[in-house]
């Protein structure tokens, strides 16, 4: 996911992808691990977020842009049964609202096309994790819910997602991770609310 206008600075792709489809992740020095395709570039780790002079929120947006990036390659790699990332974000969206949507209201909060979030919609309900409810004004109108197996396998992924996450904390020693939550939540909400 990469916010409209931002994109990930050229040559900082921390991740990619073998021609034997693995993803690999290169080591904090740069060299591979066995087996691994893609070496680190050498200033990936000191590639500022802009260039001298931009402003700083300029810099937090393009930071928040490529961390969305590589966050959402390293759920996919961790992700159980197949689910894809896209797939997670719609059952830990309603999950989180704790609410039925109709497909073009979860389109419009997850930033997709209609088409596409059908597509994602579908796939969940041949899975079993989801189910449609019709409307109780519009029968013509069908709210998307989670089902039992749906939180199920979406708590499954938090559980494997979050210990393959530890050397995030390891390679952030002394970050405060509420804080950054709350000053991101409160970021979140009035992107939100300007649409």
């Amino acid at each position: 996911m990469t916010l409209p206008g931002f994109a990930r600075p050229r040559g900082c792709k921390g991740f990619s992808v073998s021609a034997m489809g693995r993803t690999s992740r290169p080591r904090r020095d740069g060299r591979l691990k066995r087996g691994w395709s893609t070496p680190m570039p050498k200033y990936a780790d000191k590639a500022d977020a802009g260039l001298p002079g931009d402003p700083a929120l300029f810099k937090v947006m393009t930071e928040i842009s490529i961390i969305a990036n590589l966050a959402d390659r390293e759920f996919e790699r961790r992700m159980p049964g197949g689910l894809t990332t896209a797939q997670f974000g719609v059952l830990n969206h309603l999950l989180r609202l704790k609410a039925q949507q109709t497909i073009g209201e979860i389109a419009g909060a997850m930033q997709v096309a209609q088409p596409t979030m059908s597509s994602t919609v579908k796939r969940l309900h041949e899975k079993g994790y989801v189910e449609f409810v019709p409307d109780t004004k519009d029968r013509r109108v069908k709210h998307v819910k989670v089902t039992r197996a749906g939180r199920a396998i979406r708590d499954k992924a938090v559980k494997t997602i979050e210990p393959g996450l530890a050397y995030l904390k390891e390679g952030t020693p002394g970050a405060d991770w509420d804080k950054i939550l709350k000053e991101l939540t409160r970021l979140r909400i009035v992107l939100d609310a300007a649409g």
